[in-house]
């Protein structure tokens, strides 16, 4: 672990800065395009550091942080599947400390002074999917995708041999969720790149990305000849029928029903028995017929489960141990400077392509300049490349006994100029972060500030893409996010892959995204360190545009959720010109929202600390609609049902949720009921 001591606020900053670049950026070449430049031990230690730094710095976490996020979004070549129960993801433990952090953690919460009991698994380098059987029979199959929309795969899942198309036995629920994680055994890997190479065919790197590869193929007749498997791990939504109330007497009654369950899996009781079965799994792993990167450890009983909860993107009764990262030496070629979405520049090293724990490394991020002096790295060094997953690997140390002599070195130097628009590069006084004095008109920002507008958290510009911005800012059709409304279908029609009907589409969806809300505006303008949390606090606190614009370090700080760093982020976005010229050509557009009112003097928010859950199907609103009206009107909206929980909102098809209300005594409303409530309430 790093000692945060060692470092000022500023240094602490511009890590988590570009420790959320580097997780951005390869979430997406691993969940979103299967091709993965790094390993999934690199990309663990870097979600590490981050969670460690916003741990001891909470003032930095931002809601669009990959921290609080689980994940990425799913390709659009298949349907889309909304997860009617998030697919969250796990934190991880690296050592023994980690482990028994958890485990201290987890008995404090439940007040618990003898052994906790842990279910055991292997966990699995391969796919994690989303089963859904009706009345025994199998409908769906889905990717976990970003946790909560991932894409329809159930013509491939029905080719795989291991997945039931029809439950076996009885006693099953009318529906049935069952996650887990489809992979490619060792011999079947072996032998399909074997035929590939015959043939002269590309071959996989690793049998995780061949699962990922024969799972995404449009064509089902390919995942059929493809040697895939299944264990399943856990349930999702279990509706009109129940289960055991363990986790591992779950997974027996899995095997009863002719599903594949890992046959390494244990119940164990405490944290010596859980280190044993880690040494136990550690020592077998050559021998395994599949690949696994760690173990998984769950509180076995589910009513402990319950009052352990959750966090953003993952459950507190359950942590993966990770098998120790892998390092390896390699040389360092030359360092190039990439300039990000805030324009900070990164030092990135070039590297002789080594071959790390499946994955051909050729580049590392350097984070900047600190870090190069630091290391007393220099061109032409030897290096050591600590592999942490399957994104960039950081590069840890250099190897001085294999230094050449000095006319062998070379230097590595800031440039003077932007690499991309050769705009002045400036340093503020104690901040690590170079940057770009380009702002909006640097083409590096721009793509990325545009792509960040038109996200789905922002503006929401449906079919406005990352190759599609790449095209619209190469031919210079925008230049900044208000030329998008100046956009025309003949100008569209006429770039790579945009017929006249895609076209029309987009600037039907551009005009649609005119009208938004003051909260969403305030995120899109991509403003550091503001997400969506900091841009409701915002509106909620000043209630229009131009007094957010206009007000002082010192005021913004009495917003909630705002300190110094934040507030001196938003003074600096709004005191810059062109800034502002971007805004008013935006609002010149045509982009308003609804004036945000204040409550009546002496009164409050009606549903101020209240807690309220929706579940179900709404038809008058979607879900993401009914949880804005609610924090507006000041409730607190949770994702799952339990004591504290104030009001159910239950549309159709409302499920375990209700259940458990009913159970609990929980106040429970019908779709009807809210709609009259929400009219009493005033709320249009």
């Amino acid at each position: 672990m790093t000692d945060l001591n060692l470092f000022s606020q500023e240094d602490v900053e511009q890590e988590i800065q570009s420790l959320r670049q580097q997780i951005n950026h390869h979430n997406h070449r691993y969940y979103v395009l299967d091709d993965p430049q790094i390993s999934d031990a690199a990309y663990d230690k870097l979600l590490q550091h981050l969670k460690q730094l916003e741990t001891e710095y909470p003032e930095l976490v931002t809601e669009d942080s990959p921290t609080q996020r689980v994940g990425a979004p799913a390709l659009k070549e298949f349907g889309q599947v909304r997860h009617e129960m998030p697919m969250l993801s796990l934190d991880n433990a690296f050592n023994e400390d980690d482990l028994k952090d958890f485990n201290r953690r987890v008995k404090e919460r439940l007040t618990e002074t003898g052994d906790i009991e842990y279910a055991c698994e292997p966990k699995l380098d391969g796919i994690a999917v989303s089963l859904l059987y009706e009345n025994g029979l199998l409908v769906r199959g889905a990717t976990r995708g970003d946790g909560t929309t991932g894409e329809d795969i159930t013509l491939n899942v029905r080719t795989i041999p291991s997945i039931p198309l029809k439950l076996m036995g009885n006693g099953w629920p009318q529906r049935l969720e069952v996650r887990g994680e489809i992979f490619m055994p060792k011999e079947g890997f072996e032998k399909m790149n074997a035929r590939a190479r015959a043939r002269e065919e590309k071959v996989f790197v690793n049998p995780r990305n061949a699962a990922a590869g024969s799972l995404r193929q449009l064509d089902s007749k390919v995942t059929a000849r493809r040697p895939l498997d299944m264990y399943c791990y856990s349930a999702g939504i279990v509706e009109g029928g129940s289960l055991p109330e363990k986790h591992a007497d779950i997974l027996e009654q899995f095997s009863q029903w002719g599903l594949r369950i890992n046959p390494e899996m244990q119940v164990v009781t405490g944290i010596k028995a859980c280190e044993a079965y880690y040494e136990q799994l550690a020592e077998k792993r050559p021998d395994l017929p599949y690949e696994i990167d760690g173990i998984v450890y769950k509180v076995n009983d589910l009513a402990m489960q319950e009052q352990l909860g959750f966090v953003a993107r993952a459950p507190r009764w359950a942590i993966a141990r990770k098998f120790p990262a892998q390092e390896e030496m390699t040389l360092l070629k030359d360092v190039e400077f990439q300039v990000g979405r805030t324009g900070a520049i990164t030092p990135v090293a070039r590297l002789e392509p080594v071959f790390v724990g499946g994955v051909t490394v050729s580049n590392a991020t350097l984070h900047n300049m600190d870090e190069i002096t630091r290391l007393d790295l220099k061109i032409g060094d030897t290096v050591i490349v600590h592999r942490a997953g399957d994104v960039i690997p950081k590069v840890v140390g250099v190897v001085h006994s294999r230094r050449p002599s000095e006319d062998q070195l070379r230097e590595i130097v800031m440039p003077d100029t932007c690499p991309v628009c050769d705009s002045e590069i400036e340093q503020d006084e104690g901040e690590a972060a170079a940057r770009c004095s380009g702002g909006l008109y640097c083409s590096a920002q721009r793509k990325e500030a545009i792509k960040h507008y038109a996200s789905r958290k922002a503006l929401d510009i449906e079919g406005l893409g990352d190759k599609l911005v790449d095209q619209l800012v190469a031919r210079g059709l925008i230049n900044t996010v208000a030329d998008l409304y100046r956009l025309t279908v003949e100008q569209v029609s006429g770039l790579e892959r945009m017929g006249k009907k895609s076209a029309t589409n987009l600037v039907n969806a551009l005009d649609r995204s005119r009208t938004t809300t003051l909260a969403r505006f305030i995120y899109a303008l991509g403003i550091r360190e503001v997400g969506e949390a900091t841009a409701r606090s915002l509106v909620s606190h000043y209630k229009e545009l131009e007094a957010i614009r206009s007000v002082c370090v010192d005021d913004l700080q009495t917003v909630d959720d705002v300190g110094p760093v934040v507030a001196s982020h938003i003074e600096k976005f709004f005191r810059q010109p062109h800034n502002q010229e971007v805004i008013a050509e935006l609002i010149e557009q045509g982009v308003h929202w609804p004036t945000v009112e204040a409550p009546a003097a002496g009164t409050e928010q009606p549903l101020a600390g209240e807690t309220w859950v929706l579940t179900g199907t709404l038809h008058s609103m979607t879900r993401d609609q009914g949880k804005e009206i609610l924090q507006q009107l000041g409730a607190k909206v949770s994702g799952s049902v339990s004591a504290k929980t104030t009001v159910l909102l239950a549309g159709e098809k409302a499920g375990s949720k209700l259940t458990k209300a009913q159970n609990l005594g929980v106040k429970v409303i019908s779709e009807d009921d809210f709609m009259a409530l929400k009219t009493d309430w005033g709320v249009e």
